[in-house]
């Protein structure tokens, strides 16, 4: 077996390093005397093992399956080289799987804290934590590939800074304090932020490092690879996600919309504290697209970074009735993807966009997750 000079012509590698007669094995055997080469240069002793007499073809053929690992691991840009493989490649091949299985193991803290919902106190840093990277080194372990984007699996929960940088959890039932400094967190079984606007959750992401998602990013991590408009497929399955629960605001303080006010009703902490609306982040494990993220659909709203404009449903199918109503959002807030109580009202599943706010509203259904670029 040989690599084909063509192949090597055309990368920019000494030739030499990859050459069968250059290969140090085969300057070793032809050294050595033949009787310190039982079975070969990677024979084998006792019955059934070779002759001891040197095997120049054999040797060459050996060489020749190092050079092409060489040219392999030049391509998958490990650096290999011949004398690497001829002498290392078992050593390498241990480390990595140990190291591979290391990473796989790894906890979503880079710094090792413990990440609390509870009452106690973490102390952290009061710098921004580099979080820790999954096996493949693109993004986050807490967040999922999208593109060349990483997108938070769950949605987000608020910490509240400390003096010294120690990390308190904040009730996700409560308005963000005036003055107080967030951080934004995402983890599974938690109850998720409401009560938000698009300024606070843009500050809360960009002091964990992150970002609010734009539009595509949230959309594809929503569809997945398929581009469903549910996170499951493309027909609505009841129970899949926690969407068309009754509207808590008749139910809690009566069925005259005209008697709803925005700070005592709309953003009450009652709201969200009703048994079987709000649900923990990822308790419907079903609500998931291959991409690898829950809850897009359902749950919470979710703010994005784009605002209304007209180049709106060239990033995404709208319905006749929101089309209609860009003009008159223009320059507003966006948020995705219903929330407990809705169903299709603006869009079907990850389709559903609600385009007329402004970036400081918030009530008992509006929260978000977090994006960041993915490392190169």
């Amino acid at each position: 077996m040989r690599v084909a000079p063509g192949v090597l012509a055309a990368l920019p590698v000494d030739r030499k390093r990859l050459s069968v007669v250059s290969c140090p094995a085969a300057r070793t055997a032809r050294a050595a005397p033949a009787r310190s080469r039982p079975g070969g240069a990677w024979g084998r002793q006792g019955p059934g093992a070779p002759s001891r007499e040197f095997n120049e073809h054999a040797l060459r053929s050996k060489c020749s399956t190092i050079a092409l690992a060489c040219l392999a691991g030049f391509l998958a840009a490990a650096g290999w080289s011949c004398q690497e493989s001829s002498r290392a490649a078992p050593a390498r091949a241990r480390a990595s799987a140990t190291s591979s299985s290391t990473r796989a193991n790894a906890t979503p803290s880079a710094s090792g804290r413990k990440q609390s919902t509870g009452a106690t106190s973490v102390p952290v840093s009061a710098s921004t934590i580099a979080p820790t990277r999954t096996p493949m080194g693109r993004c986050p372990s807490d967040m999922a590939l999208v593109g060349r984007a990483c997108v938070d699996r769950y949605e987000a929960h608020l910490v509240r800074l400390g003096p010294d940088g120690q990390e308190f959890p904040h009730p996700p039932y409560l308005r963000p304090e005036r003055g107080a400094v967030y951080r934004a967190r995402s983890e599974p079984g938690v109850m998720p932020q409401a009560y938000v606007n698009r300024k606070e959750a843009l500050d809360a992401c960009r002091r964990s490092g992150k970002r609010l998602c734009t539009l595509g990013e949230w959309y594809r991590a929503c569809t997945g690879t398929a581009g469903h408009a549910y996170p499951y497929g493309a027909e609505f399955e009841p129970g899949r996600c926690n969407t068309g629960k009754p509207h808590l605001l008749g139910k809690l303080f009566g069925e005259d919309p005209r008697q709803w006010k925005y700070e005592e009703h709309f953003n009450s902490p009652r709201l969200d504290q009703e048994p079987g609306f709000l649900a923990l982040t990822g308790a419907y494990r079903s609500c998931t697209s291959d991409a690898g993220t829950y809850d897009m659909v359902g749950n919470l709203h979710e703010w994005i970074s784009d605002q209304v404009d007209y180049d709106l449903p060239n990033k995404i199918p709208l319905r006749d009735d929101i089309r209609a109503k860009i003009g008159a959002n223009y320059g507003k807030g966006i948020f995705m993807g219903g929330f407990f109580s809705t169903t299709a009202e603006h869009g079907r599943g990850c389709r559903f966009l609600t385009p007329g706010h402004g970036w400081k509203y918030h009530d008992y259904s509006t929260g978000f997750r977090c994006c960041r670029d993915a490392a190169p």
